[in-house]
């Protein structure tokens, strides 16, 4: 099935034709669910992509990621005037996330797929989200947008001057390469276990900070 979605995928559907099939949807009209669902699959193997490493086949990944294409359609507001696909992006993501932490039965320990906080339909946002940029289209990048607004606010507002400078070099925010914790130690003369402390406190608070 995999191989079939990713060399047949519909081609989506415009802004206007997404408006109508909606209405239609919520207006009881069933086949309209369907639609919406299936031209958005190319969505899904687009997000799927960056998976590809996790040691899952393709086709589990591409019906995971489809049960977060079908809550998303279930779930969309469309009053508050954003596209389906922005939302969907979120909840297929979430999905796949979820299916990975549920097998990485790994110490707590601070990773790019740990959580920093939720969007506002209280979908959980990591920093893999937000520094993955590369070889990003269209639709990845109508999520990033917003995701990107909200880290940069919160970093600005919620660390301190220490804390940010090393969450920056950290992930190669503000154009910067990311940075090992011992790189950045050597740069800044302290330690690579005080380096660590910092970051772990700067994330719990991006955690908090994002939350509310």
């Amino acid at each position: 099935m995999g191989c079939f979605l990713l060399q047949s995928f519909p081609k989506p559907l415009t802004s206007e034709e997404e408006r109508d099939y909606l209405n239609r949807y919520r207006n009881g009209d069933k086949e309209a669910k369907n639609i919406l669902i299936e031209k958005n699959l190319r969505l899904v193997a687009h997000i799927v992509k960056k998976y590809h490493n996790s040691g899952r086949e393709l086709d589990e990944l591409i019906a995971i990621g489809i049960v977060g294409l079908v809550k998303a359609v279930n779930t969309f507001d469309a009053d508050k005037g954003n596209r389906i696909v922005t939302y969907a992006a979120r909840c297929i993501e979430n999905e796949l996330l979820m299916m990975l932490r549920s097998e990485r039965k790994l110490a707590r320990e601070v990773s790019l797929y740990d959580p920093i906080g939720t969007d506002k339909e209280g979908n959980e946002i990591n920093l893999l989200d937000i520094i993955e940029a590369q070889d990003t289209d269209m639709t990845e990048r109508i999520v990033l947008n917003s995701n990107i607004r909200q880290l940069y606010e919160n970093i600005e507002h919620n660390l301190s001057d220490r804390e940010r400078e090393i969450i920056c070099r950290r992930y190669g925010l503000h154009g910067q390469l990311p940075s090992t914790q011992r790189e950045i130690a050597q740069a800044l003369g302290i330690s690579r276990s005080y380096v660590s402390r910092i970051e772990k406190k700067a994330l719990e608070k991006l955690r908090t900070g994002m939350e509310v």
